[in-house]
């Protein structure tokens, strides 16, 4: 009798554990279940012109939003890629896909990318100090082949207010380079925006790597926009050295890459910028280059009808390239600040070029880079009569200011006279600031020539500077 009772208890126990067990599965089901949108939407290609996709069908849709459109590479499989939505046109919903569109049949289903009630539609990224020595896509993914970001790090990006103008920080403090021309000639501050003017082919790689691996900064944010794969793996090997790579962040989208995805590339490098400069870290961003980010635009721009106003680019232009650049610098009750150098292509006079002449006006200063230099085996190849630094009087010394003037105008007066002194047309003495320059040349060249393996901080450029003229 006790042997049934006892049976019977454990029985009843057992089935109490099923039953707690068994609601337990409900309530979280019920959970996920609630996590799921509430909304299901898709829609239908109609037209493809170009790399832009119409489709038809998407509601509740929002520009930005990312998209799954069904293709067929096999006729048993269906493979899906990844869309943003970029405009809209009445019932029209235009998207730019990410990657290639073979595959893709005339009315193919698009759907909008799924979310639970909280973040339907919002699209995230991540930012924290894991992302420190990695190499990122434009989306955040893994390029080095080290684990992905844990998904806990992903924050939802928010459309930034432009920075009051009176809320800005005067530049005090000097930013050193680790490069002696620029820090004796073309001083740096911390905060100011400096851009980079060079062809192809001249040494602009590896004055940005010298800039990576000896630039006195906390964090170093680099954006390789529309580079060659080859030389992004070369300037990640190659340039840059073990510890520049601890402190870095570097975003690339490489040549091959839709335009929708190098236009994110150069959104999500400035947002990282922004977290580690609310942070309180001297941030330095370089972005190589703000040329190919504007073609990339202007790609955009043109297929989606947009008026041509200036060797094909779009008057949107004009007001995307000062927000990007207005979004760096130092801003009051913050400790931290963000230097920029973006790289600007040029070919020939650069004042025919609307990028250059915008990048011109909306920057703190200039660094020319020179085919003559790089042809003659001058490197940094910085031609330093056309370069220029607007906050260099705030922040140096009035001897400096005197002797960095000086050394311009000696390296000036014997480069308009190169040709007669190389050829003996030159007489001694008919003007005797072109002898001093003559006589001083040596010394001047020695000074604007550095080695890649070769530092050389602010104190001691300034200190080789005071030589020349002692």
């Amino acid at each position: 009798m006790a042997r049934t009772i006892s049976s019977y208890f454990f029985r009843g126990v057992l089935m109490n554990l099923k039953i707690s067990k068994f609601f337990k599965k409900l309530s979280s089901l019920g959970n996920k279940i609630d996590e799921l949108s509430n909304i299901i939407c898709y829609g239908k290609i109609i037209s493809i012109n170009g790399f832009v996709i119409q489709a038809s069908g998407l509601k509740n849709s929002s520009i930005g939003s990312e998209c799954f459109i069904e293709r067929i590479i096999e006729e048993s499989k269906r493979y899906y890629i990844i869309a943003e939505i970029i405009g809209f046109s009445g019932k029209i919903t235009f998207l730019l896909p990410y990657e290639e569109i073979n595959g893709i049949l005339p009315g193919a289903y698009v759907f909008l990318k799924p979310g639970n009630k909280k973040n339907y539609l919002v699209k995230k990224i991540p930012l924290s100090t894991q992302l420190l020595g990695r190499v990122l896509d434009s989306r955040g993914e893994p390029l080095d082949q080290l684990p992905k970001i844990d998904y806990k790090y992903y924050t939802q990006i928010i459309a930034r207010n432009s920075i009051n103008p009176l809320h800005r920080v005067p530049i005090t403090k000097v930013l050193d380079t680790g490069i002696r021309a620029i820090n004796g000639l073309l001083t740096i501050g911390k905060g100011q925006k400096i851009g980079i003017f060079s062809n192809s082919g001249i040494g602009k790689s590896v004055l940005l790597g010298m800039m990576a691996k000896y630039t006195k900064a906390d964090v170093i944010i680099i954006a390789l926009i529309g580079e060659r794969g080859r030389e992004v793996k070369d300037f990640i090997e190659n340039i840059l050295d073990a510890n520049s790579l601890s402190r870095s962040v570097i975003i690339a989208a490489p040549a091959d890459v839709s335009p929708v995805l190098k236009i994110q590339s150069v959104s999500y490098a400035v947002n990282v910028a922004e977290y580690f400069f609310r942070h309180n870290k001297d941030v330095l961003l370089i972005m190589d280059s703000l040329t190919r980010y504007a073609m990339a635009e202007r790609e955009i721009s043109l297929s989606l009808g947009e008026l041509p106003v200036s060797k094909g680019y779009s008057a949107s232009l004009f007001s995307k390239i000062p927000n990007i650049i207005e979004r760096t610098g130092i801003v009051n009750n913050t400790k931290g600040s963000i230097t920029s150098f973006y790289t600007i292509l040029t070919e020939g006079e650069d004042e025919q070029d609307p990028v250059a002449y915008l990048a011109r006006a909306a920057l703190d200063g200039h660094i020319v880079l020179s085919r003559h230099y790089s042809d003659s085996g001058h490197y940094p190849a910085i031609d330093i009569e056309s370069s220029i630094s607007r906050i260099m009087p705030n922040i140096i010394n009035s001897k400096q200011y005197y002797q960095a003037s000086y050394f311009k105008k000696l390296v000036s007066v014997y480069q308009k006279n190169r040709d007669l002194i190389n050829i003996g047309a030159y007489v001694h003495g008919t003007d005797s600031l072109v002898d001093q320059a003559i006589t001083m040349w040596p010394k001047l060249e020695k000074y604007l020539k550095q080695k890649m393996s070769e530092q050389c901080d602010y104190n001691s450029s300034c200190q080789d500077l005071n030589k020349i003229f002692l």
